[in-house]
């Protein structure tokens, strides 16, 4: 099982850690998120894990201000030092709501309420999702060229010339390996549908990059990464701090 920790307090976050090796050593922490603005991005743009650990107060918000941008329909256990909330909480998935310091009695309660929630779903029903969503995964094409519209005509594009995909001013944008430009008519979440994944990553809200139009690896402040492409475009591709063990692991298989 997956889990998310949305703390901006380093030591609580570790704290939180801690308790998961011990107390539920089949959890796997995938990301810590610090803050309103890096949790909408992950969620944004990875799959919703199967646990979110949540403070409320974070350095640029409230964490409640998360679910107004983003649909997370894991259940969420949140971590805080003020008990005001507790009933707001219970409006947003929440399955339990514990007060630091935590004690990992109070934890431990928590943890088997989660197990006790995921045990009542229907063990029949998730196996044949799982078994269908094999199926399709292993009878899925993807997309090798597109057909660009321009003027009176469908132009082809070959996969091999795309160096990256991004949004300007609500338009999406092509650029080519050889720094010709051209314009689509679909959303990057559409496009990264069609994408082979091991070839294309979708870096942040603005691009998605091709692995062979990758130059070289800048690191960026806030343990974040900025990638440089061997084209031009037209503002520095970023990748967040959460996301950067997932761009090495997509990088380097």
């Amino acid at each position: 099982m997956k889990a998310v920790i949305v703390e901006d307090e380093h030591i609580a976050a570790q704290n939180l850690q801690r308790m998961i090796a011990q107390a539920a050593s089949d959890i796997e922490v995938v990301a810590v998120l610090q803050s309103v603005e890096e949790s909408i991005e992950w969620f944004t743009l990875n799959p919703i894990p199967d646990l979110v650990f949540m403070d409320i107060h974070l350095a640029d918000g409230s964490s409640f201000s998360i679910f107004e941008k983003v649909d997370i329909t894991c259940p969420v256990i949140f971590t805080t030092a003020y008990d005001e909330y507790a009933l707001r909480a219970f409006e947003v998935n929440s399955i339990d709501y514990l007060l630091k310091p935590i004690s990992i009695k109070n934890f431990e309660r928590a943890i088997a309420k989660f197990r006790s929630l995921s045990a009542t779903k229907n063990n029949n029903a998730d196996l044949i999702a799982n078994l269908l969503d094999s199926f399709k995964e292993t009878k899925k094409v993807f997309k090798s060229n597109f057909l660009i519209p321009h003027k009176d005509k469908l132009i082809p594009l070959a996969i091999d010339r795309i160096a990256c995909f991004y949004t300007e001013n609500k338009m999406t944008k092509i650029i080519t390996t050889d720094n010709e430009i051209f314009y689509l008519d679909s959303s990057l979440e559409d496009i990264l549908a069609q994408l082979n994944p091991a070839q294309f990553f979708r870096a942040n809200r603005q691009y998605i990059i091709a692995h062979k139009a990758i130059r070289d690896i800048s690191i960026w402040f806030g343990s974040k990464l900025s990638i440089n492409l061997q084209v031009v475009v037209p503002e520095k591709i970023i990748v967040s701090k959460a996301r950067v063990p997932e761009f090495k692991i997509w990088y380097t298989k």
